[in-house]
């Protein structure tokens, strides 16, 4: 997939993602209920994978809106303006799972499979010469 990035931009966003997963960190350290809430709700956001059960499409399609900054801004944002000490709890929790994926490497999918994202290839890459293909995936 050439239209993921490399090299130093690719670095960047990953520092870019610790520092998300920092500032969460820090905004729930602060403002939290409790580790245990915190720790019970991290991984919510990979329920979105059994989208990869009606494809690559469709999988993508929830594990990126799922994965994108978006949706716990918004619910910052509504939690904040309303007052719903809840919402601003779950975005922050929400907000930190996604800085703790990107700081590992995991972006937002492309439909071409799991491991096609936009910080790069994730998995084991193939390597052509030991499968006899000529060709071998990036």
């Amino acid at each position: 997939m050439t239209s993921a990035v490399s090299g130093g931009v690719r670095v960047l966003l990953r520092l870019e993602g610790l520092a998300i997963l920092a500032a969460s960190v820090l905004a729930y350290a602060r403002f939290g209920t409790g580790w245990g809430t915190f720790a019970l709700f991290f991984f919510v956001p990979d329920l979105s994978f059994l989208g990869y059960l009606a494809g690559p499409k469709v999988g993508a399609a929830s594990y990126n809106v799922a994965h994108s900054l978006a949706g716990p801004l918004a619910v910052l944002a509504a939690g904040i303006f309303v007052a719903m000490p809840a919402a601003i709890l779950a975005g922050t929790i929400w907000a930190a799972h996604i800085g703790f994926d990107r700081a590992l490497g995991y972006g937002l999918k492309y439909s071409a499979g799991f491991r096609f994202t936009h910080l790069g290839a994730i998995g084991r890459h193939v390597d052509p010469a030991a499968t006899g293909n000529k060709k071998s995936e990036p």
